[in-house]
């Protein structure tokens, strides 16, 4: 890690830590302390490659990153009025309770513990995960099923230990599993051979994969353990807000569907005439006066943001370079699992 890297990441805790200082009074509106403080704080991963990350010139990038800047530009009219906080796996949900943070963007899985005990509200599945295993090419191992007595490392405070553990009981397999605090501290673990194979969601082992010195060098195996439905999340109590997050979430998808995209949402604004598309934009104000913000919010955040195919392709898909597939994150119209309700 270089001294500039080092020196942008410190101030990026040092943001962070002044962040968490503003929390808001009991019983403050989430919307509201939002307008009146003109940002938007976010909590993320900050680590990961194609979910959110921040490069050695400080500019943030993933699929979780764009939510939030599509937020922003609902809430705020600009994408740009969010400050992004790194949240430990270990500790994700209390700063979002504690008003810390306005949004968890944090690679996620949604579960129904996590709701009913966390004081959080899942608002849509913004990514479909699973979980996979990693191990060294020279290896030669093709699959999960051959990793009896595997030495596992996993991180701690996540779904995925669990599911680890599930699954080679089923198979009857026996493993050791080894619990890192970090996605880098299980990375140097597995690479320093302390470990047989690496488990984590798939996007993450893509992430991960793309940062080695020898990406050709590690297989992904094919096998996907679980169901890891990835969700933004925000505290429970907050009607209005929580409608504004998962609108956002969901126009995103609408906007694919329908066609519309960063580079022709002007033109579509200008023609627009049917209600459907009058509503994804906003352009008469049906939706902005009930959730609180600026008329044309659906609008400014295809246009700054673009749609959910967009923000995909250049985060996970092709023009990232992880070439991730769309797969089950593919438009229900394609074979995908990707579905919005209807605007109207």
């Amino acid at each position: 890690m270089t001294i500039r890297h080092n020196m942008v990441r410190a101030r990026t805790w040092l943001t962070a830590l002044s962040l968490l200082a503003l929390v808001p009074s009991a019983g403050a509106d989430t919307l509201d302390a939002i307008k009146d403080r003109g940002l938007l704080r976010c909590g993320v991963n900050g680590e990961v490659p194609g979910l959110s990350l921040q490069d050695t010139n400080g500019h943030w990038s993933g699929i979780d990153v764009d939510f939030c800047r599509a937020v922003a530009a609902a809430v705020l009219g600009s994408s740009e009025r969010v400050a992004f906080v790194p949240i430990s796996s270990d500790d994700r949900f209390a700063p979002l309770r504690d008003g810390k943070i306005d949004l968890l963007a944090r690679n996620t899985t949604w579960t129904a513990d996590r709701e009913i005990n966390q004081g959080v509200s899942f608002v849509g599945i913004l990514y479909f995960d699973g979980q996979g295993f990693m191990v060294p090419r020279a290896s030669g191992l093709l699959s999960t099923l051959e990793l009896d007595d595997a030495k596992v490392c996993a991180l701690s405070g996540t779904t995925s230990a669990d599911n680890a553990r599930r699954y080679f009981t089923r198979n009857r397999m026996r493993l050791e599993l080894k619990l890192y605090p970090t996605l880098d501290d299980a990375r140097d673990a597995y690479l320093k051979g302390e470990c047989t194979t690496l488990t984590t969601d798939h996007s993450q082992l893509y992430g991960l994969r793309s940062t080695l010195a020898e990406p050709a060098a590690q297989r992904i195996l094919p096998e996907v353990i679980s169901k890891e439905p990835l969700s933004p999340a925000v505290r429970s109590g907050e009607p209005r807000w929580f409608k504004l997050v998962r609108w956002t979430l969901y126009t995103l998808i609408d906007a694919e569907e329908m066609g519309i995209d960063a580079n022709n949402v002007s033109t579509a604004k200008e023609r627009a005439t049917s209600d459907d598309l009058r509503t994804l934009l906003d352009l008469d104000g049906a939706t902005s006066a009930a959730l609180g913000v600026e008329k044309g919010w659906g609008y400014r955040v295809i246009k700054q943001v673009g749609n959910y195919g967009e923000v995909f392709e250049r985060n996970l898909g092709a023009k990232s370079g992880l070439n991730i597939k769309r797969g089950l994150n593919a438009l229900w119209t394609n074979g995908g699992l990707l579905y919005a309700p209807p605007t109207r």
